[in-house]
């Protein structure tokens, strides 16, 4: 679809009009959003001019992710900012946050390993009050998107590989170890959904030959840095579930597979007895 120019017909953004909002819906529909209706709304408040408005629905027609349009992507009631080549929060690891809170209603130290933009600790913070949270990532360009998201909590957020990027003086202390860490085998990547193939980083998605390589180091390391009584939490899909939950197993965990089938989300938690 061409760009949109300014002389569409888009009026004031901080009064549309029917016709204005009818354009935007047609123009997002026509592109092959299928809650067009509600992408409109959102774009709608968040462009300021005329122009800002054309400008933001060109970036969603021709492909960006609406959360990458606004700049936010909301989690758990929060809005998570979001940069180009970050990976989304989605909504299905709401799931694995409310099992780490149910498990650790009272946690006082908190890790989200790959963590991305920083929503899952962002989340536990806001829920828990005001843990200790630490948060690391390979990746420099989201470990600086979870800077800014949990700098009001107060988190620190670390650049290295899993647990070599933590002080060492988390170990044996940590009540919630969050991991959203990659899980799609890596012959089954091109098969994902453009939005997250083109616009999202390989290394958040990439798990490897059966999608289980970053997920078993976590596993086999997870029970030196949780404190007694601590819980380690990972999303997998239904078909790696079995695979996971015997990883956990092997690490001398406590384990258990919890399921959302609403969210579609499957959790392996493992517990340091």
């Amino acid at each position: 679809m061409p760009p949109l120019s300014p002389a569409s017909p888009f009026s004031s953004p901080s009064s549309p009009s029917s016709s204005s909002r009818d354009s935007v819906v047609a123009a997002l529909r026509a592109a092959g959003c299928v809650f067009a209706e509600d992408e409109a709304e959102l774009i709608l408040t968040a462009a300021r001019t005329p122009e800002e408005l054309a400008a933001l629905v060109h970036r969603r027609v021709t492909g960006l992710p609406l959360e990458l349009v606004l700049g936010w992507a909301e989690f758990r009631g929060l809005r998570i900012a979001v940069e180009p080549g970050v990976f989304v929060p989605r909504r299905r690891t709401e799931f694995l946050v409310a099992q780490a809170l149910a498990h650790a209603p009272d946690a006082a130290v908190v890790v989200d390993l790959c963590c991305g933009s920083g929503a899952v600790g962002a989340a536990l913070a806001t829920a828990l009050g005001r843990p200790e949270v630490h948060a690391a990532d390979v990746d420099p360009a989201a470990v600086r998107c979870a800077r800014g998201n949990l700098a009001a909590a107060g988190g620190l957020v670390h650049t290295g590989d899993l647990f070599e990027a933590l002080p060492g003086a988390l170990r044996g202390r940590v009540d919630i170890l969050a991991a959203n860490v990659p899980y799609v085998p890596t012959g089954e990547v091109a098969l994902l959904p453009a939005e997250a193939r083109d616009h999202e980083p390989l290394v958040a998605l990439d798990g490897g030959p059966d999608g289980l390589d970053v997920l078993r180091r976590v596993a086999a390391e997870a029970p030196g840095w949780l404190a007694p009584g601590g819980c380690v939490l990972v999303e997998t899909s239904e078909r790696q579930a079995p695979a996971a939950v015997a990883a956990f197993a092997r690490s001398g965990l406590t384990t258990r597979l919890a399921v959302s089938e609403e969210l579609y989300a499957h959790v392996v938690i493992g517990v340091r007895s």
